[in-house]
């Protein structure tokens, strides 16, 4: 210890002690989630027990763990997968279902609707995409009687389609 150090009582070499004020924590950053991935398959047909059970059953059972319930999609990948549905099951022009297991854009969104991959938020928000990509092109009717006339192909609905999924896709949803 040096002299003024000896006649103070205090020693410069030590360290001070630390304040009992607390210490604020610096946030850390966490990373973004990763996207979800879109789905470019059409979900396999429903079993028969995932046709009989509710809704609201089903949804009761997957809060406790005995059900997994798809994970809901928004308008975007929602559209793109009832493409895939319609490529897949085949499209249909005047029935939601047909006998041969073909069917529209309605019956496409329905099953895709009744099986939990879309809420119905998310389903009315991809038709208005369709019916607002209809408008542009002159079409004032619902997306569904624009499906049934008779000069109407697949090639049509897929541009239908496609075109309001690119849309939703610009709009971030």
């Amino acid at each position: 210890m040096g002299t003024d150090a000896m006649r103070t009582g205090t020693d410069t070499r030590t360290a001070p002690t630390p304040s009992a004020a607390p210490t604020r924590a610096v946030p850390t950053r966490r990373p973004a989630p990763a996207p979800l991935p879109v789905p470019t398959t059409a979900p396999d047909w429903p079993s028969r027990w995932h046709l009989l059970i509710p809704v609201g059953v089903r949804n009761q059972m997957a809060g406790l763990g005995l059900w997994q319930n798809p994970t809901p999609l928004i308008p975007s990948d929602h559209l793109t997968q009832t493409l895939a549905v319609l490529n897949r099951y085949g499209w249909a022009r005047s029935l939601d279902f047909s006998p041969t297991g073909r069917m529209c854009i309605r019956g496409a969104q329905t099953l895709l609707e009744r099986t939990g991959h879309v809420t119905p938020a998310a389903r009315q928000r991809a038709v208005d995409y369709m019916q607002q990509s209809l408008q542009e092109r002159g079409y004032h009717q619902p997306f569904f009687a624009w499906n049934d006339h008779t000069e109407r192909t697949l090639q049509h609905v897929t541009a239908l389609i496609t075109t309001s999924a690119n849309a939703a896709r610009k709009n971030g949803e």
